[in-house]
């Protein structure tokens, strides 16, 4: 028999809970935070693969006019995507994590808490990376912005948070059951 990681021993040690011992037998905690990071990852990942789609797409259309490399839109996008991406990444490894707690299967909640430590650092690099070219384009899209002010109606884009709110609404379920039914 193979010896066990650090990580499997922590969690060998743990007495057998439903809940990571972080949640100090708090099972309304530990809904809490598994819909929240399961909802966290799947709406950035919506966000995020909706803006890749949008921005394939205007490219091949060879639109270089509106939608080339450094045009105002696809910074938009590429910046939309990292925050949304390193989101997902971050609140997915988390959910991850949650959903395979089980003192029972040792070696699946140890790799569910050693892979959520390396997602970590790859989803804060996609976070610095919409952050730099936020901070970047900050001036030039300020100047871009003030040269033909427009309002933005958002109330009439909101049908489009149907779709999400159901996926909230699911995911809320989904973190209420797996407790409840544990």
């Amino acid at each position: 028999m193979k010896p066990l990681s650090l990580s499997e021993q922590a969690v060998a040690a743990v007495p057998p809970t439903l809940a990571p011992p972080s949640f100090d037998g708090h099972g309304w905690l530990f809904v809490l935070n598994l819909f929240v990071m399961t909802a966290g990852f799947i709406l950035p990942l919506m966000l995020a693969g909706k803006l890749a789609i949008d921005s394939w797409r205007c490219w091949r259309a060879r639109d270089v006019n509106h939608d080339g490399w450094r045009a105002p839109i696809q910074l938009w996008r590429r910046i939309g995507f990292c925050m949304a991406f390193g989101f997902a990444l971050r609140n997915g490894a988390e959910a991850y994590s949650l959903w395979c707690w089980n003192p029972a299967e040792v070696a699946q909640s140890a790799f569910a808490l050693t892979f959520k430590r390396v997602l970590d650092p790859i989803a804060a690099g996609f976070g610095y990376a919409g952050l730099g070219q936020f901070f970047l384009a900050l001036p030039g899209i300020t100047e871009q912005l003030r040269k033909e002010p427009f309002p933005v109606s958002m109330w009439t884009s909101l049908p489009l948070l149907k779709r999400p709110a159901w996926v909230v609404l699911l995911c809320f379920i989904a973190a209420t059951a797996v407790v409840v039914f544990r």
